[in-house]
């Protein structure tokens, strides 16, 4: 019997250890979770459109390093190299101060409960459908890391420079088909970026449709305003719709890591498929997000709550 009870107190340890993501997570525990981190999404997209997308890329850039692990809203200090000051993410990702937000009112009704990076997961979720984009049900459960890796931010995050084999090769990397991959990028349909990510693009590429270029080459000159903006989307940049697959098919990709989804390689039939197909889109773009967010989280016993999303308790 002894034995036996040995057996069964390891098995449950283990099964906590590897406790599986669900919906349902925090409904005993914080009922008000969700609710309280659609608020903090919706008044912050309210303020300011734009903040939608900028939710969706801080979740994807997260999830991207280390796993969806809430890596990327920790500062830098003596222990930790903060994934803040990564080339992909230094002075162009946002949407901190959300995350903080939702953050302080969930300590206040359940502390110690809600983990940084299920605001974060939720967050993309609560921001797509803020700007008439898809739903879908998001799994609860994640942890917090107690380290970030600018390394790997380097590293894994895809470029606005890829070409489409880098790409499917960085996705493939993560556990996501081309397939994801087009799909995830379809988030393009709305936000902005800045110049120096596209300039080449607009001034050399020959992929380019001539009119898209010369409107574009009026925000971003040859040389200077690095920082200026952009839509990803001229058409829609407000709306999560399909028409930025209908762009790539008429060559008015911004960025050249868009417009190689459709130059004559093998994502040019999933490109057009959402280009005609905007409820297929949707039903897939939900299914990609949620199979990125289960990148590597960590749960059960593994990583912490923190009580700030940009410290370690």
């Amino acid at each position: 019997m002894a034995y036996a009870s040995i057996c069964i107190l390891l098995f449950l340890s283990f099964m906590q250890c590897e406790a599986q993501l669900t919906p349902t997570f925090y409904e005993n525990t914080c009922p008000k979770a969700l609710s309280t981190i659609q608020k903090a999404v919706s008044q912050a997209v309210s303020r300011e459109r734009r903040m939608a997308a900028s939710l969706i890329r801080l979740h994807f850039h997260d999830c991207f390093v280390q796993g969806c692990d809430a890596s990327i809203l920790l500062d830098e200090t003596s222990n930790i190299t903060s994934e803040k000051t990564a080339v992909p993410n230094q002075g162009s990702v946002r949407g901190f101060d959300v995350v903080e937000a939702a953050k302080r009112e969930l300590e206040k009704i359940c502390p110690g409960v809600v983990s940084c990076a299920d605001i974060l997961t939720v967050a993309a979720r609560d921001a797509s459908v803020a700007v008439c984009g898809p739903s879908w049900k998001v799994k609860l459960g994640r942890r917090d890391s107690r380290t970030a890796n600018r390394t790997l931010a380097n590293i894994d995050i895809p470029s606005p420079f890829d070409n489409l084999d880098t790409l499917i090769s960085r996705f493939a990397k993560k556990g996501l088909s081309a397939k994801d991959m087009v799909v995830l990028s379809g988030a393009h349909t709305i936000g902005q970026s800045q110049c120096s990510s596209f300039r080449n693009r607009i001034y050399n590429a020959s992929d380019i449709d001539a009119s898209f270029a010369s409107i574009t080459r009026r925000q971003c000159p040859k040389n200077g305003g690095n920082g200026t903006l952009a839509p990803l989307d001229l058409v829609t940049d407000k709306i999560f719709d399909n028409n930025y697959f209908k762009n790539l098919m008429q060559k008015k990709g911004l960025l050249q890591s868009d417009q190689v989804l459709f130059s004559g390689g093998l994502t040019d039939s999933i490109v057009s498929k959402y280009s005609k197909n905007n409820s297929v889109f949707f039903v897939d773009f939900a299914k990609a997000m949620i199979k990125m967010a289960d990148i590597q989280p960590l749960t059960g016993r593994n990583g912490i709550i923190r009580r700030v999303c940009n410290t370690v308790n």
